[in-house]
């Protein structure tokens, strides 16, 4: 590896920064290889900071054409400037008007980060540290500025002009071919929020008047002939912007909403301010288009992205380490939504599965990290599922501790205390101690300490005495970094169900009701005894998923059972029924491995048939509960001396036995949720559509009867990308004939759509076959395929490292090695999406010894190769870091 390594950023040597700018006026002249960029900064010595000081601004890849200070052009001895930086060693004693002009080159600009242009587009990415890459300037999220930005271009080539904020000018420009236009955002933001947009794109738009009766322009920008693709993802803000009105009582600010849409990004989305850029893939969807998982997605982050506007931009985060602030805070907050716009349990059940699926995995392996780090290398990697996804569970917790009332007075306190701030975690919190008067002094662990804590319950019941002993224990397991830790503050929501399947009361020996069915774990080890016990009930704990914990208790798979037919806790249904098919998963990859007999579990059985003859039942909570641990989840439980493999051969035993023991409820219920109507998105459509198909797959898995015949039928009739998708998705795990025609079908029928195709390439991918490897191959050279899209590469590469356990984990390390390769060739065009590659190794320490080697072998040897992005290197040095 290399031995040059950057210097780690701390954040224990946060200081204020030397100057402050109050505003910012861009002239931005757009051209596609020399676009020139004047700014003009009103800076002023920090009160707070050290001084006197110099001005020192972040830049990259830059070329200075020329800098002047307070109307004079400083000779070239006055300043130090590199592509890199920009300093002036002795400015003045005050306040001070700083004029820059750079050049760059947005064609050029692969990373897309900064300004790029893509299939004829002008567009941004400044998160995190990518206004750097357009000008000088103190590129920091606590440097908060009221920017005027003027864009000047070809008519021709882009006839709409979009900045942040209020558009306040705009003509054309005499005796030329060009025109201007010239957007005014009067909240200060730092300059990560930043964004410019210029190209021919169409305009969708439409109105929303808000809760104190100002119109709101909404306007969405897609390429031309795809605005009839926009309907659901305006329809969406629209529900947002309202929902955050009643439930957080938050008013849109600007007179215009934008949206951008666009093919080239690195991420899903982006928050600046009045003007989103996002992938397209999270706006565009018709019924024939997108699947109903697409339609969830785009109304999540639509309303995400929609959210920060409070939670993000009009407070923003002091610095990258309190990134969770923003973004924990949001996905808590989007996740609300959903949840109120469709079915509660099941958008949690999901949302669980995610954070099992991806942070745990990330918690327990060499990537693991507080959900505020301490230090970190390249802020890119720590975009994580622990800052976002375990970021949102510590936001639940609070709500949870505090209840509904005392959340939303901290809310409203945060939001009055800090508007138009760069905030930190610790004022965050300490908003709401102080709006309900408790000591969070030691909830701020979840912040500080990496690790996802164990929590161990026995449960006793004592008839004599009528009482339920429970009692509780919680570690916390060591992780890079952090040997030792303090125990947490965990609330466990709980129910004692009695045979009748009710909840009993919960009153304490000491008299104490329990409130709202919380307790609160705050030692290593507790005890809590319940008095008026008329009979044995059975513990239903961290209902709702209240704490986010790996939970080990001494029920029974009769209890489990009992729990998944009785428990009025929706979500404790469904996690009895994961417990037992989990357990019994486990037991058969170590029978298959120990070459015995593999068993079978008439407790699961008898559960997943109560659950799916429950008429009261939604049809999407029936759907996950018949969807089987994934493999990831077996390997998960397992912890060390993994074999995919071996996890493979069980899951796929158990889908077939579990699809031959409820053959005859399966068929019915296909039969009977087939909907000859129109396509419609909403929940209760979509749940349908997924019990459905679940069912559907579990036929096909047992090889009941014409299964794939069926399937393949559904594959030709499907009049929505749901239930075509959902048939190619089963024909894929079967080499027939079947499955070679539909697949050649589909890219027949989609080949001009990108965004379909990108289905294709990753359905692909997942195949669990080892001709896979060979497949994913090819398919880089497919025409529709190009490393350029980081939405193809996801689609394709990332599909097969992140989601095909036993292809990836190949024993012969060939998957290893592919995935290394990919990065090595991508990192100097786009280090961001390499390193995210990469990320795909999170585990590798839990796998069996041989498969381990081969795979530390092919991150040394990524580590070897020369010339690494700080984004990768960083990646590199961490998963291979001992713990």
């Amino acid at each position: 590896m290399r031995t040059e390594e950057p210097r780690p950023v701390r954040l224990a040597d946060y200081r204020p920064p030397d100057w402050l700018v109050d505003t910012v006026e861009l002239n931005v002249v757009l051209h596609p290889t020399a676009t020139r960029v004047q700014s003009l900064l009103h800076l002023r010595p920090n009160p707070q900071a050290e001084a006197p000081a110099p001005i020192v601004l972040d830049g990259e890849a830059l070329r200075l054409v020329s800098v002047k200070l307070d109307g004079a052009l400083l000779p070239p001895e006055s300043y130090v400037a590199t592509p890199e930086r920009l300093s002036i060693p002795q400015p003045p004693h005050g306040p001070c008007r700083l004029e820059i002009e750079t050049e760059i080159n947005p064609s050029a600009n692969t990373q897309l980060m900064g300004l790029y242009r893509s299939n004829g587009t002008y567009c941004t990415q400044c998160e995190a540290e990518g206004f750097r890459r357009i000008t000088y300037f103190p590129d920091r999220p606590d440097v908060m500025a009221v920017y005027t930005t003027r864009i000047e271009a070809e008519k021709a080539e882009a006839p709409i002009l979009l900045a942040n904020g209020n558009r306040i000018d705009a003509g054309d420009i005499p005796g030329t071919t060009r025109h201007f236009a010239v957007w005014h955002d009067p909240f200060p933001k730092p300059s990560y929020l930043f964004a410019l947009v210029g190209g021919d794109l169409a305009c969708v738009e439409d109105r929303f008047v808000t809760m104190s009766g100002r119109e709101v322009a909404l306007r969405i920008y897609v390429e031309h002939g795809k605005e009839d693709r926009c309907a659901y993802a305006m329809d969406s803000l629209k529900r947002a912007m309202a929902w955050d009105e009643r439930t957080f009582g938050r008013e849109y600010d600007l007179d215009v909403f934008m949206i951008v849409a666009v093919s080239d990004f690195n991420m899903g989305a982006m928050e600046n301010k009045g003007l989103n850029i996002f992938n397209d893939k999270y706006v565009l969807a018709t019924p024939d288009t997108a699947t109903d998982s697409d339609f969830a997605s785009i109304e999540a982050i639509i309303a995400h992205e929609y959210f920060h506007n409070w939670t993000g931009n009009r407070i923003t985060c002091r610095d990258w380490f309190q990134l969770c602030l923003k973004e924990g805070l949001t996905v808590f907050r989007d996740q609300e939504f959903t949840s109120d716009q469709r079915s509660r349990p099941v958008k949690r059940i999901a949302d669980v599965r995610l954070l099992r699926a991806h942070q745990f995995i990330e918690d327990a392996g060499p990537l693991a990290h507080p959900v505020r780090p301490s230090l970190y290398h390249e802020i890119n990697n720590f975009y994580t599922a622990t800052v976002y996804e375990k970021g949102a569970e510590v936001v639940r917790m609070l709500k949870t501790l505090l209840g509904p009332e005392a959340f939303r007075a901290g809310m409203d306190l945060y939001f009055a205390r800090h508007d138009g701030q760069a905030a930190t975690v610790e004022q965050f919190v300490q908003c709401f101690a102080d709006a309900s008067g408790r000591d969070l002094s030691a909830f701020m662990r979840w912040y500080t300490q990496a690790g996802t804590p164990q929590v161990t319950a026995s449960g006793r019941f004592d008839a004599p005495s009528r009482t339920y002993r429970l009692e509780l224990t919680q570690t916390v397991p060591p992780t890079p970094g952090q040997p030792h830790k303090e125990p947490m503050v965990i609330p466990l929501a709980l129910g004692l169900v009695d045979g009748e399947g009710r909840d009993l009361p919960l009153v304490t020996d000491r008299g104490e009701r329990i409130e709202r069915g919380v307790l609160v774990l705050t030692e290593p080890a507790q005890t809590f005894v319940f008095k008026d016990i008329p009979s044995r009930p059975v513990l239903s704990l961290n209902r709702g998923f209240s704490a986010p914990v790996r939970l080990v208790d001494n029920l029974s798979a009769a209890d489990l059972a009992f729990l998944a037919a009785r428990d009025p806790d929706p979500f404790n249904r469904w996690q009895a029924v994961q417990s037992l098919a989990t357990a019994l998963l486990v037991d058969n990859v170590a029978a298959l491995r120990a070459g015995r007999p593999t068993r079978e579990d008439p407790a699961l059985t008898t559960a997943l048939r109560a659950i799916l003859t429950d008429a009261a039942l939604e049809p999407a909570f029936v759907a996950q509960t018949l969807t089987l641990p994934s493999e990831a989840d077996v390997a998960r439980e397992i912890g060390q001396d993994v074999d995919p493999d071996a996890i493979f051969a069980a899951r796929a035993e158990l889908r077939r036995t579990t699809g031959q023991a409820l053959a005859d409820l399966l068929q019915e219920t296909v039969t009977r949720l087939h909907d000859p109507g129109p396509y419609s998105p909403d929940a209760a459509s979509a749940g349908r559509r997924a019990l459905k198909n679940t069912c559907l797959d579990l036929l096909a898995a047992a090889a009941q009867g014409d299964a794939i015949a069926r399937v393949m039928r559904q594959y030709e009739t499907a009049d929505n990308m749901t239930d075509r998708m959902a048939a190619l998705a089963i024909l894929s795990l079967y080499d027939t004939p079947q499955r070679a025609a539909a697949l050649d079908d589909f890219y027949r029928r989609y080949q001009d759509n990108p965004l379909v195709i990108d289905k294709w390439f990753a359905l692909q991918a997942a195949i669990p076959e080892e001709a896979t490897l060979a497949r994913v191959r090819a398919l880089t050279e497919h025409p529709a395929f190009s490393f350029a899209n980081p939405n193809r590469v996801r689609a394709l590469i990332g599909s097969f490292a992140q989601t095909n356990q036993t292809q990836f984990n190949r024993r012969d390390g060939a998957g290893y090695a592919f995935v290394v390769d990919t990065a090595l060739a991508l990192d100097a065009r786009n280090p961001q999406v390499a390193a995210r590659l990469l990320s795909a190794f999170k585990s590798w320490r839990a796998l069996e010894p041989e498969r381990r080697a081969k795979a530390e072998a092919a991150l040394r040897r990524a580590g070897e190769a020369p010339e690494l992005s700080r984004d990768v290197a960083d990646i590199v040095a961490r998963a291979l870091a001992e713990a």
